[in-house]
């Protein structure tokens, strides 16, 4: 074989594997921060666990592993079926590889936290309850399916109407992405934390409970007591005014901080009690 031949062979070879790991890629971060990366992480496990049964010679794991194996494609296909239909979406709109990465420039971040400091002090001050969610890395869209579609930009005007009482979307959590209000009345997991204060009620567990599986930045606002909560990586801090909570929300979306979504919760509260 030429040395030509030889040089194309492992250029060739060089690109497949290129392609093939970018796919493997742009499919994780399409799969990131939805129900389903669960589901890859248990497949990851059992590989794992087959590899290490051809090694060690477990011959019983290995038999019951081939047999699951034999379904598990029909299996992936059905329990995936969302993210799939999804991804073959993006890929004929030419999103999944060419997508622009998200990011949060100084001026969006500008106008996300102005707005949404003016729009929770004005709900403070008439304890109206308001439950706003900040996107960041990871994807929320299993969350603004369960909502109403809005893909508004972001305004406090926008955000006080959609959470006057007694209107159809005041119920749910108002879900921001990039500047976008993607959607309103959507519906977030309850945190199980054992530890929370029976004070708290279903707007903050539901806060704590997005922020324990997501990077998130949730403001929450008490429709008892009107106090402002900001919830992070399963932390609730309290007692914020409108200023305070546009430096903390400017400190969040410019430099997040680098924490375990399983951080142990805990509460600091800086004035009263809250209740829904």
């Amino acid at each position: 074989m030429s040395p030509w031949e030889i040089m194309t062979r492992y250029i060739g070879d060089l690109i497949d594997i290129s392609i093939v790991s970018y796919i493997i890629y742009r499919l994780l971060v399409l799969l990131r921060g939805t129900r389903a990366i669960q589901l890859v992480q248990g497949i990851i496990v059992l590989i794992i666990f087959w590899v290490a049964s051809r090694f060690l010679h477990l011959t019983t794991v290995r038999w019951l592993i081939q047999n699951l194996s034999s379904v598990g494609l029909l299996a992936v296909i059905i329990i995936f079926q969302p993210e799939i239909r999804k991804a073959l979406e993006q890929l004929g709109r030419g999103g999944m590889f060419f997508n622009r990465k998200k990011q949060f420039q100084h001026k969006l971040v500008s106008k996300i936290t102005t707005e949404i400091s003016k729009a929770a002090a004005h709900l403070s001050k008439r304890q109206i309850g308001a439950l706003i969610i900040i996107e960041r890395k990871t994807g929320l869209s299993d969350y603004i399916e369960t909502g109403i579609l809005l893909e508004a930009r972001l305004s406090a005007e926008l955000l006080k109407n959609i959470f006057l009482p007694n209107t159809p979307l005041h119920d749910g959590a108002v879900i921001i992405r990039d500047g976008q209000i993607m959607a309103a009345g959507c519906y977030l997991p309850l945190s199980e934390n054992p530890f929370i204060s029976k004070e708290l009620g279903t707007r903050h567990r539901a806060g704590l409970g997005l922020s324990e599986i997501s990077d998130a930045v949730i403001v929450i606002v008490s429709e008892e007591t009107g106090v402002i909560s900001v919830v992070t990586h399963g932390k609730l801090d309290r007692g914020f005014n409108e200023e305070q909570l546009n430096l903390r929300l400017l400190e969040e979306l410019k430099s997040p901080k680098k924490k375990s979504r399983w951080s142990t919760f805990w509460i600091r509260e800086k004035e009263g009690t809250a209740d829904e």
